[in-house]
């Protein structure tokens, strides 16, 4: 008797149906990484505690490394990528609030989902919803003025 590949799952991304071959189980991040190819949801620390694996799932954050694929079903998953040219990615580039950069997609997801909710956050409303996501060199502040100046519709000075 031979093992059969898994049958074929149907995942909605960035817009796009995508056809997968994984077990049920597989956390979402392995599958948009390794079968449909986007890389900015990034692994951190696999327990949904540090945000870099951000997703929106019907407009909702949450952590693919510990997200099932099958929990997903028929809902609309947006990743960085998915998210385009946003305001809070472009203030984010104009402001240099990114270092190494490895956290950012998780924080731009972070920060787009409260920008859909508040139209205009205070700076404790924008810590307070960044909080999970950790930034380990140090660009809080240059992150919290860039999305202050996306709620703004200004370009961040940096």
């Amino acid at each position: 008797m031979t093992d059969l590949p898994p049958a074929p799952v149907t995942v909605q991304v960035n817009g796009q149906r995508h056809q997968v071959r994984t077990e049920p189980g597989t956390a979402l991040l392995y599958v948009l990484r390794n079968h449909i190819g986007l890389k900015a949801t990034r692994f951190g620390c696999g327990l949904g505690l540090c945000g870099a694996c951000l997703v929106l799932i019907d407009g909702q954050p949450a952590y693919s490394c510990d997200t099932p694929l099958w929990s997903v079903g028929e809902k609309e998953v947006t990743t960085a990528e998915g998210l385009g040219d946003h305001p809070v990615t472009r203030a984010i580039i104009d402001g240099q609030a990114a270092q190494c950069g490895y956290c950012i997609s998780g924080v731009i997801v972070g920060a787009c989902a409260l920008l859909a909710a508040r139209d205009d956050p205070g700076e404790d409303e924008i810590r307070a919803a960044l909080d999970r996501n950790l930034c380990r060199c140090g660009s809080h502040n240059r992150i919290v003025r860039a999305v202050q100046a996306a709620a703004r519709g200004e370009s961040c000075p940096g």
